[in-house]
């Protein structure tokens, strides 16, 4: 008999929040779904209680044992189970285990304490997202024979995979961590499931002639690895792991490589929560979020700024995502926080290391924001520098800078690739500066592999210009500031990877800007995920192959002149414009169509590329439209910090 895994999501959880009073909660749950996402920055942070009865599992004591498994606690969790302290564990985006055999009675009471509370020692403590509290992913109970692969080794699967190409052939590592005794045997299987490869040992090689390559969003291939424990030659336990079989590398002058060939990578950002759930989130919404990664045309994210769920690092595996991941370090270095930021990467990368799509670990996000003791800090990144290449010599580390950071810092040369979060154009005006930031960087250190980790501007779907300007949160400006950036970086085309920021917007409770207090904007996809912004039709116009044509601003339906501008997004060469059912222009070109129409009255449009239609209409009217405004409030808040 192999391992079996119970979910205790249904159980009954009773939770004591931040009230005192106790009720009935159910998992995935954060007590910060609200007040982490309605402005003010004082959504509650603390120690909440949540409990649970349970009956013990079935197993036989003589040959088995019971681990208790969470994969998400957030921030910082003590867990007793009848009533005695069975571990503690700093990190709110990691999986930790625990065994609880002997602690198991016929009714079982679980205890978990969780605390988000404001510390100087676990990170994040400062940043542009909310912290929200509670156990928000999956717990389960494992049971395991006595003689099983490891569960109690950093949250990890127990095996290694690590593969290494050759001319047409390639060699894959299979190291396996038991506990107990037995006979390991690997097998390795293809996409039919027919085995490949097969090998014995906790420490074994397989070999494979012309192997199917992992190669990225256009064939994302994956090997099934089945590690087996055998005792007396029959199975006591096994796990089954993904294996992609790639390689890539960073030139500083001609970008990234996949498998040997140039692999242009522009993507986006995420983040995990979602508008009235916070972080406490499904799989089905994982899911929709990869569809419309995916739709955009996007070939790598970067999961910001913490561990995802390890089934959203299994979709970009799946889908052929190149992935960043990286630990919360962030904002601001804490001395005393230096023991969690190692603890946290070690996490990382033994929880994630098989995962194909992943190609570099990052050490941190703007950490000079409002760092003081520089030296500490620096110090500190360089250990988990050697820490990442210690532990995983088959990747890059990277972080991410600030953009008043400065290209001379030296914190932004103690990884193997440096990226840098800038809002040129936003934050500051001048988005030709974004021009002039690469190429001087380039050209001072033209060996330094260059990326953009952050840039973007916040996009109301409400609201309106005709002449958007720099801070008008309008759909229009965001539209404008990332016309903009896709052609500065066609003109640079040796940056290593670029990321949107953001592909969704996300809660920051911190924020007061929009007319939405609590959120950040630069989303392409609104929060909750219904309304696409113009700015994700621009992305899907320059980087998707599934054919479409968008006519923009078509929310801005009132307007005051005579004649408009109306501009299309398409991946077809030719555009025709039709007007109240006339043929009023067609124009060949690349990406964006700019149309004059006329304006009496109301005006039905279609837009015709190849085979694709949509459709818009627009009203003159005397008066502008007030709600398309923003309306200034008394809040002196422009950013998080």
């Amino acid at each position: 008999m192999t391992r079996t895994q119970i979910s205790l999501l249904a159980s009954r959880w009773e939770f004591t929040g931040p009230d005192g009073n106790t009720v009935s909660v159910s998992l995935p749950h954060t007590w910060n779904s609200k007040d982490g996402q309605d402005g003010g920055n004082d959504y509650w942070r603390g120690t909440c209680t949540y409990s649970a009865t349970f009956a013990a599992p079935e197993f036989d004591a003589a040959s088995q044992e019971v681990w208790l498994q969470f994969e998400g606690v957030n921030a910082s969790a003590t867990v007793l189970l009848n009533g005695q302290q069975l571990c503690t564990h700093d990190g709110g985006y990691s999986t930790f285990r625990a065994e609880v055999t002997e602690l198991l009675q016929a009714e079982n009471q679980l205890t978990v304490r969780v605390d988000n509370s404001v510390n100087d020692r676990v990170y994040p403590q400062k940043a542009d997202f909310t912290f929200y509290g509670g156990i928000y992913r999956d717990v389960s109970l494992l049971v395991v024979n006595k003689n099983h692969i490891a569960l109690g080794h950093f949250g990890d699967t127990g095996v290694k995979i690590t593969p290494t190409l050759k001319e047409g052939s390639a060699d894959i590592r299979v190291e396996t961590l038991v506990e107990g005794s037995g006979t390991v045997t690997v097998e390795l299987l293809d996409a039919e499931g027919r085995t490949v490869a097969k090998g014995e040992g906790e420490n074994t090689f397989l070999h494979l002639d012309a192997p199917h390559l992992w190669n990225g969003v256009k064939d994302p291939y994956l090997y099934t690895c089945v590690v087996r424990l055998l005792q007396d030659g029959k199975p006591v336990d096994e796990v089954t792991t993904k294996v992609g079989l790639r390689s890539f590398s960073v030139d500083p002058k001609k970008g990234f490589f996949l498998n040997g060939r140039p692999y242009p990578l522009h993507g986006v950002s995420r983040h995990q929560d979602r508008k009235g759930l916070g972080n406490a989130i499904t799989r089905e919404m994982h899911d929709e979020d990869m569809a419309l990664i995916r739709e955009l045309g996007a070939n790598t994210v970067r999961l910001a700024h913490y561990q995802h769920d390890q089934y959203f690092y299994d979709l970009c595996d799946q889908y052929g995502m190149v992935v960043w991941a990286e630990i919360p370090y962030i904002s601001e270095h804490l001395p005393n926080g230096r023991e969690n930021t190692i603890s946290q990467m070690k996490e990382l990368i033994h929880q994630n290391y098989n995962h194909p799509s992943i190609v570099c670990w990052g050490v941190s996000n703007e950490i000079t924001i409002s760092t003081k003791d520089k030296a500490d800090m620096l110090d500190n990144h360089r250990v988990l520098n050697e820490l990442c290449h210690e532990m995983d010599p088959t990747r890059l580390t990277t972080l991410a800078c600030y953009a008043m950071c400065g290209p001379f810092n030296p914190v932004a040369h103690i990884t193997d690739l440096v990226s840098w979060n800038l809002y040129l154009g936003w934050y500051v005006p001048g988005l030709f500066l974004n021009d002039l930031w690469m190429g001087f960087f380039h050209l001072v250190y033209p060996n330094r592999p260059l990326g953009f980790s952050e840039y973007g501007a916040e996009g109301m779907p409400n609201l309106h210009s005709a002449h958007p300007r720099r801070g008008d949160h309008t759909e229009e400006y965001q539209a404008k500031y990332h016309e903009y950036m896709l052609k500065c970086f066609d003109r640079h085309p040796w940056l290593w990877a670029t990321h949107v920021w953001n592909m969704f917007d996300f809660a920051a409770d911190a924020r007061d800007q929009g007319g939405e207090p609590g959120m950040n904007h630069k989303g392409l996809v609104t929060f909750d995920r219904k309304t696409k912004k113009d700015s994700f039709y621009l992305y899907k116009a320059w980087w998707s192959e599934e054919n479409f044509v968008h006519i923009c601003s078509k929310r801005f339906t009132d307007r005051t002149e005579k004649e408009i501008e109306v501009k299309v997004y398409s991946n077809q060469n030719t555009v025709a414009l039709y007007a109240d059912g006339k043929k009023l222009a067609e124009q060949t070109g690349e990406h964006i169509f700019r149309f004059r129409v006329p304006l009496h009255g109301k005006v039905e449009l279609k837009a015709v590329a190849g085979d694709c239609i949509d459709t818009a209409s627009f009203c003159n009217v005397a008066e502008p439209n007030p709600s398309y405004k923003l309306v200034k409030t008394k809040s002196k808040s422009a950013n998080w910090v």
